[in-house]
């Protein structure tokens, strides 16, 4: 193979590229090899026996089908989870998802009349107080302590 080096490098300044990203016809090496001027290579270019190869990039479509699983809620089960444990759920957001599903079973234990006027204000108190820590904790206590009104 003959050796086009300073043909490729000619050609790489003139097309603003680098000189891998060179292509040269390899059916008509023997044009490339006679062209020593600038002018020359020029010529070369416009008949595109000298042409620029595309950049190469890193391929999105890989990350655009992850991203759009992701968005239909796939790949966040137990595996995908990093960080500390309060990362997904902190601990705010817990104790506002308990205190308000007891107060909602507080409230509609009043309004079935299962539990007094002064049962449901007591423990209104205590569920805010953090002595329950779910539901049916709440409902072993009431009727523990007899507080369950039989119907």
């Amino acid at each position: 193979m003959t050796d086009l080096k300073s043909q490729r490098r000619l050609a790489s300044q003139i097309l603003k590229i680098g000189q891998n990203r060179v292509w040269i016809d390899p059916e008509r090496i023997g044009d490339v090899e006679g062209a020593i001027t600038r002018q020359e290579v020029r010529k070369l270019i416009h008949e595109k026996i000298i042409v620029s190869q595309p950049e190469k990039g890193v391929s999105r479509s890989r990350a655009k089908v992850i991203r759009a699983k992701k968005l239909k809620g796939r790949r966040s089960g137990p595996g995908s989870i990093t960080g500390a444990a309060y990362a997904k759920v902190t601990k705010k957001e817990v104790w506002m998802l308990k205190i308000r599903s007891l107060r909602r079973k507080l409230r509609a234990l009043k309004a079935n009349r299962t539990i007094a006027e002064e049962t449901y204000s007591q423990y209104y108190r205590m569920a805010g107080s953090g002595r329950f820590q779910s539901i049916a904790e709440l409902e072993r206590n009431l009727k523990a302590n007899d507080l369950w009104r039989k119907r």
